[in-house]
């Protein structure tokens, strides 16, 4: 599995230090141990893993601003926990209201020993955002209008959100409300992986 993840990273054009290389891998396989019980992805191949789960989270790393984020649905940890193994001076509070699923987080953080993530079961609505957040990242969590609705709270002053799309959502971009406006779409590169795929960053107005 460590020389699949090393030819996909080489072919994304990521370098990685092999400790980090070592934890991803680490957590796959911890991924697929549990998923057999908690069915915590319908992605049941671990080589699969490597690209829809693991690639497709760090190829957004490079356009992540400030160091304190939070990954709002994160289900098993995606894209927070890459994203944490790979930008390890940041900090990543990972959300899920289903307690199974940040049982298993707890469980990574453990074996792997990351200490920069902070798994939290609660609703986005009724988390407090404090401090508040430099980014607001969510994977296949809500449309645009409902992330910014529901998430309105959580980001400081110069905060984004990043919404990790497949095709460009052109339709959730027209519907999102007064207020918000998109800043950046962002045609990301995830080798092996079939579909197109899309960051698209959000900023509040300051009105």
């Amino acid at each position: 599995m460590l020389t699949k993840l090393s030819r996909l990273l080489k072919e994304a054009g990521i370098t990685l230090p092999e400790n980090q290389q070592q934890q991803l891998v680490g957590y796959v396989s911890l991924l697929d141990k549990w998923n057999k019980a908690y069915n915590l992805t319908s992605v049941r191949n671990p080589d699969e893993m490597l690209v829809r789960h693991i690639l497709d989270s760090i190829v957004v790393e490079p356009h992540l601003q400030g160091s304190w984020f939070i990954d709002v649905g994160t289900g098993p940890g995606l894209p927070g926990i890459p994203l944490a193994i790979v930008r390890p001076d940041s900090h990543f509070t990972l959300l899920d209201s289903l307690g199974k699923r940040v049982r298993f987080l707890r469980q990574v953080q453990h074996e792997l020993k990351l200490e920069n993530i902070t798994p939290v079961q609660s609703r986005v609505e009724d988390f407090p955002a404090e401090p508040p957040f430099d980014g607001v990242i969510s994977r296949a969590f809500a449309s645009l209008s409902d992330m910014v609705n529901w998430c309105h709270h959580l980001p400081a002053e110069n905060g984004r959100f990043y919404a990790l799309k497949g095709v460009r959502p052109d339709e959730e971009i027209t519907e999102l409300p007064v207020g918000f406006s998109v800043e950046n779409i962002v045609k990301l590169n995830v080798p092996s992986l079939e579909g197109e795929r899309h960051l698209v960053l959000i900023k509040a107005n300051k009105t």
